[in-house]
């Protein structure tokens, strides 16, 4: 799989200097962190959720969960599983035969005990399409049991399965006790490291223990108690000392057209600017809420956040879009990592609009390398507007 892979060979030619690179489930892991992009979530209730699965892979999905917990009701579990048994199956039976290309799948589970029984019920073949599991509620006392379940499933399957946790508890909410609580959880998912994908944002349920509910035209960073918990988790647990995981951004809630208050956010010069001129793709944006979610995106990656989690497949193209390395970022990056400079310096960047300092914008200029692998790098004149238009009009 790889991103962008839905479009045909002469547009993505067109759009990139560097065209995203093929991943597997089974490729090294930090490629697959940062290839999450927007994780779409899925009822797994859903009597069509192989075909659901398929269809979202073929328009550019690379990752989804199938979840089992918040998205359903209680009352659901038992034919949620039942249901995602029998869907998982039947994937694994077109994959066999080569008739169906398949993204990252991970489940949401919400007991520690569903992981070996769901496996037991899968088969190896069904197992081996999943990527992982994901964790909610994630605390070191009830985290842990769910990343030992895996350890033992990841040992006797052979399988080079993950487990993304979720952040979203009172404890992180709370400002008593979110610093032990962010320590705590940094411990447990440092003794098993090998297995952690990347860490996830529960925002949702962070507002919800203040009875908070974000409008369409505010980010979560307008939310400043929600700002303050992302800015401690990424302080704690996605520093760029080798200790650190890759942190995918919080959802976007929204996407029916909502009655606005705020002017729209996105400017009209980068869809003009274009060729040819993609302004019917900003109003689509702006008339489906979405120039919120773009700005939310930059502002995940200006705090350190990659990837997104998602409910609706119309964000997917803009959290893909804007992770796309631009031309100024590759090429500052480039220069930074040179060999020869790796005792420090300052240079002009290239686009002779900036300071580039070599040892303390080097851990950047790394994610930014890592992010062009992952979703490849724009070509100089290629602007986020043209691959989102490739996206959306294809």
């Amino acid at each position: 799989m790889r991103h962008f892979g839905q479009l045909d060979v002469q547009t993505r030619q067109r759009l990139f200097l560097h065209e995203p690179a093929s991943f597997q489930r089974d490729s090294d892991p930090a490629l697959l962190a940062a290839a999450l992009g927007a994780t779409l979530y899925s009822p797994a209730t859903r009597p069509t959720l192989a075909d659901d699965v398929r269809r979202q892979a073929a328009q550019g999905v690379v990752s989804m969960v199938l979840c089992l917990e918040d998205a359903i009701d209680d009352s659901e579990v038992p034919a949620a599983e039942a249901n995602l048994v029998d869907q998982l199956r039947e994937l694994a039976d077109l994959s066999a035969w080569g008739r169906v290309r398949l993204p990252l799948l991970f489940v949401r589970v919400r007991r520690p005990e569903q992981i070996p029984d769901l496996a037991r019920r899968m088969g190896p073949a069904a197992l081996a399409v999943l990527s992982g599991f994901v964790v909610p509620k994630f605390t070191r006392d009830s985290g842990l049991p769910f990343l030992e379940a895996l350890a033992e499933l990841r040992s006797t399957s052979g399988l080079p399965l993950y487990a993304m946790p979720v952040l979203e508890s009172p404890e992180l909410a709370y400002l008593e006790s979110r610093a032990e609580m962010l320590f705590d959880v940094a411990q447990v998912l440092g003794k098993y490291r090998e297995s952690v994908l990347a860490v996830r944002l529960g925002v949702t349920d962070l507002c919800s223990a203040y009875g908070l509910r974000r409008p369409p035209d505010l980010t979560a960073y307008d939310v400043q108690i929600v700002a303050s918990v992302i800015a401690d988790v990424v302080n704690t647990l996605g520093r760029a000392d080798g200790t650190g995981y890759t942190v995918t951004g919080p959802v976007w809630e929204y996407f029916p057209v909502q009655e606005r208050k705020f002017k729209p956010q996105l400017r009209q010069s980068p869809f003009a600017e274009t060729e040819p001129p993609t302004e019917e793709v900003r109003r689509k944006l702006i008339d489906h809420g979405l120039d919120g979610l773009i700005r939310e995106i930059e502002l995940d990656r200006a705090n350190g956040l990659l990837g997104k989690t998602c409910i609706h497949p119309s964000h997917v193209p803009a959290v893909h879009a804007m992770s796309v390395a631009t031309h100024e970022e590759w090429s500052d990056a480039c220069d930074i990592l040179q060999e020869d400079r790796v005792g420090g310096g300052v240079l002009r960047s290239v686009y002779t609009n900036k300071m580039n300092e070599v040892k303390p914008h080097r851990a950047w200029a790394q994610r930014v390398m890592a992010r062009a692998a992952a979703f490849g790098v724009a070509r100089e004149d290629v602007t986020f507007a043209e691959l989102l238009a490739a996206c959306l009009c294809r």
